[in-house]
């Protein structure tokens, strides 16, 4: 076996893990409008069960409807169908020898009620009290709900439940300091402070009983000034020890830290991990890590050195859900990476889904278990004109359910625009989707035809059923004089850069450039004709790309206009005048319009002609990877 370690077993409680991989607690925002899970909700549990996690953590319980949600509609237990939708969910988990898990939560101040919120001490805004502290009574009503709530579970048939004490919900606020200045048993000094979620704990193992594995996550680091320390925190975990069975070690308050939880693209792989390996040192319970974990190397080197006894994921199992699987049977070489664009996180503010942007499945489960994954009725011959993103899905996909599929990229490689990343450090996930599609193009048997270009004879020739038409978009080139001096953006990874650069485009590609290139040595800046930048980034990547940008110093311009291109560099027009940059190397990130030259030259040259992709509307990874997938469903 590849990884020993990581597929070794684990005895947890009265539980034995199959292997050190855990499903994180994820969100799904499909259930019904009284919070009960839907058969939506639980096939998109069970697939992490399907991919071969150990455990699979629904999320999440809120153990108290009225005063603890912190989104519209979650998961709670006063519904009249919440036992048995909760058994659903654990079963289709299970079936699969997955252990079914559950998270008990209360947002405690950042709950969303109709009055005051509860928390441990009053809170005011602008003079109006917007927290309640919890009275005694109060307190004892919570814990009574955290047990009821772990009995349901346990009836409803879930092996293992895990209660949140981090993140900046309820028992992290009466564990922090900072938003828990009370006098009485439950403030004060640490012991004080960790009371409530001692007592919780407590009164879950009371109704569960001695052998049912219990998890605690909690939040190592705070940001947020007033704190804990990170004394507390192995203070904490000390106290916290016998009456639990698993320590899960996150990082991050409800406020301010979000790059912190969930690490971005602009920081390295298991950041955190350091966290989980400095709390095993005091505690002998185990003790399992989280955090931007994704490479199979890096989860055995953890279970290996001892950093961690478990490593818990959510991000990397939405975008292949079969990673354990895959790294078990050594087939690592064809896990998709998840590439950290957020586009999970961003879609739940925009739309309120869950979707992913390499994993077409995501958002559909149901539907695939019963329908879309079905092999085609009548296999077809089909000719996919374009190996970029949207192609390269849209083979596989067409493949897996039986048709012949002919694939012709014009270049000499595959991977149509993510070419533009190669070379990019904090991009290399996401331009590893290329090297994944084509190993799994291989393998499945897609006859796959480079330096070859689609055209009407060729089309003649192959005589396919159906034509995809997967052609990339073409470089906006702005009407400037010397702009044939300047490169495209997409020519970055052969060019030679000079020390001075100037982009003109400060969108998501130009932005994300010039991080590249400042994090290089180079002195760059940024030209953009709006008043702000990166306006096409998604609003969970946008802030920490901005951020990102002044941290390597890239000088930006907004309400400016490149006039001209000289000899020493860039004539743009700002708002104070003319102003000259100088720059050795200047670089078009202008945008990309549809590329049509090659969707009207075949059209009509198959029975059935569909076109995807950029060459119908520009459009990003996420949406190339969509289209392409459905496109070969439709079929």
């Amino acid at each position: 076996m590849k990884f020993p370690n990581l597929f070794s077993p684990l005895k947890i409680g009265g539980v034995t893990l199959k292997n050190r991989i855990i499903s994180a607690p994820m969100t799904y925002p499909i259930l019904t409008s009284d919070g009960c899970l839907t058969p939506e909700a639980a096939a998109f549990y069970e697939l992490r069960a399907k991919g071969g996690a150990a455990v699979v953590t629904v999320s999440e319980l809120i153990v108290d409807s009225k005063t603890g949600k912190y989104y519209p509609v979650q998961v709670i237990t006063d519904a009249p169908n919440a036992k048995d939708s909760l058994a659903m969910a654990a079963r289709a988990v299970r079936r699969h020898g997955a252990v079914a898990s559950m998270e008990l939560s209360h947002g405690g101040q950042f709950a969303i009620t109709q009055g005051p919120t509860l928390g441990p001490i009053d809170v005011y805004q602008d003079g109006a009290l917007i927290t309640r502290a919890m009275t005694k009574a109060m307190v004892a009503g919570i814990i009574e709900s955290y047990a009821k709530s772990a009995a349901l579970c346990r009836d409803a048939g879930f092996e293992m439940l895990l209660i949140h004490a981090g993140h900046g919900w309820l028992l992290e606020q009466f564990l922090s300091p900072a938003t828990n200045s009370r006098t009485d048993e439950y403030g004060g000094d640490l012991p004080g402070r960790a009371r409530l979620a001692l007592e919780v704990i407590s009164a879950v193992r009371e109704v569960v009983g001695p052998k049912f594995p219990l998890e605690l996550r909690i939040s190592a680091e705070e940001y947020i000034d007033g704190g804990y320390s990170f004394d507390d925190v192995i203070a904490f975990a000390k106290l916290v020890e016998p009456l639990i069975d698993l320590l899960q070690v996150s990082t991050g308050a409800h406020h301010g830290s979000f790059d912190k939880t969930h690490p971005s693209m602009f920081a390295p792989r298991g950041v955190n991990v350091h966290y989980a390996a400095d709390i095993r040192k005091h505690v002998d319970i185990p003790v399992a890590a989280i955090g931007a974990l994704n490479e199979p190397d890096m989860l055995e080197d953890i279970i290996a050195s001892g950093q961690a006894d478990t490593v818990v994921m959510a991000r990397a199992l939405l975008a292949d859900p079969y990673l354990p699987r895959k790294a078990m049977e050594g087939r690592d070489d064809e896990i998709i990476r998840c590439c950290r664009c957020f586009t999970c996180m961003a879609e739940r503010l925009k739309t309120g889904l869950r979707v992913c942007a390499l994993n077409p499945v995501i958002g559909s489960e149901y539907e695939h278990n019963f329908v879309f994954s079905r092999p085609s009725a009548e296999p077809r011959r089909v000719l996919i004109a374009g190996g970029g993103p949207g192609g390269m899905q849209c083979a596989v996909t067409a493949k897996s359910r039986g048709h012949e599929v002919i694939l012709c990229e014009k270049q000499s490689e595959l991977g149509g625009a993510l070419n533009a990343i190669k070379g990019v450090g904090f991009k290399s996930d996401l331009y590893k989707f290329v090297s994944v599609m084509t190993r799994q193009m291989e393998k499945a048997g897609v006859d796959i035809r480079l330096n070859t270009e689609v055209t009407p004879e060729l089309v003649r020739e192959i005589a396919p059923d159906t034509l995809i038409i997967a052609a990339g978009a073409e470089s906006v080139v702005p009407a400037i004089p010397g702009v044939e001096n300047a490169v495209p953006v997409e020519s970055l990874p052969d060019l030679q850069i000079g020390q001075n650069v100037a982009i003109i485009g400060g969108g998501l590609s130009g932005c994300e450039t010039a991080i590249h290139l400042a994090k290089s040595g180079h002195a760059v800046t940024v030209v953009e004709m709006a008043d702000q930048l990166c306006a096409d980034a998604n609003p969970r990547h946008r802030p920490l790309l901005l951020a990102e940008l002044e941290s390597c110093s890239v000088t930006c311009l907004t309400s400016a206009q490149a006039v001209r291109i000289a000899e020493d560099g860039l004539v743009c027009r700002t708002q104070g005048g003319e102003t000259a940059l100088l720059a050795d190397t200047i670089i078009l990130a202008t945008g990309r319009g549809a590329s049509v030259k090659t969707a009207e030259a075949l059209r009509g040259t198959a029975p059935y002609v569909e076109m995807i992709g950029d060459c119908v509307k520009p459009a990003n990874v996420a949406e190339a990877v969509f289209r392409g997938h459905f496109a070969a469903i439709d079929l």
